[in-house]
């Protein structure tokens, strides 16, 4: 039986155009994903990238989760947990989606209530610094003492 030419066998590998094309992420996403720590490759003896076949499904679980407007700096720290050596399993998406659902099940609700205030703010129409439970919830920003001091990132406690 005559031996099998390594041709015929099926390539354990992807170069980057073909991750690119089989995922629908630019070129550019994928080398900005490698530096962020999100995917790896190898590279060969020409110095090209070489990725395995898992990192199809492993950018398909990032751009879920981007979707969803999880940070990358989250995706990142969930999928570094996880074994970059084989597929992602079902397993690890029901972890996956379980943290990342509690989140955005935090973010939907802190949404509902703002949208909620938003309708009576703008009715009322004082935007009051001191007052208004949009742009100072609480009146935080009075134990900063006197002065102009904005909140710009939801979320964020004052300094």
């Amino acid at each position: 039986m005559p031996e099998k030419d390594r041709t015929d066998l099926p390539r354990r590998e992807l170069t980057v155009g073909e991750v690119a094309a089989r995922s629908g992420v630019a070129v550019s996403t994928l080398h900005f994903y490698e530096t962020k720590g999100l995917i790896k490759s190898r590279r060969s003896r020409g110095n090209q990238r070489r990725y395995p076949r898992s990192v199809l499904r492993r950018i398909a679980v990032i751009k879920i989760a981007q979707r969803t407007g999880i940070p990358l700096a989250d995706i990142q720290r969930e999928l570094s947990a996880l074994p970059n050596d084989r597929q992602l399993l079902t397993s690890d998406w029901a972890h996956l989606s379980e943290h990342w659902k509690a989140d955005l099940n935090e973010r939907i609700a802190k949404l509902t209530a703002l949208r909620d205030q938003l309708t009576s703010c703008i009715g009322c129409g004082c935007l009051s610094m001191r007052d208004c439970p949009l742009r100072n919830p609480y009146d935080t920003l009075s134990e900063k003492g006197a002065g102009a001091y904005l909140i710009e990132h939801a979320g964020e406690e004052p300094e």
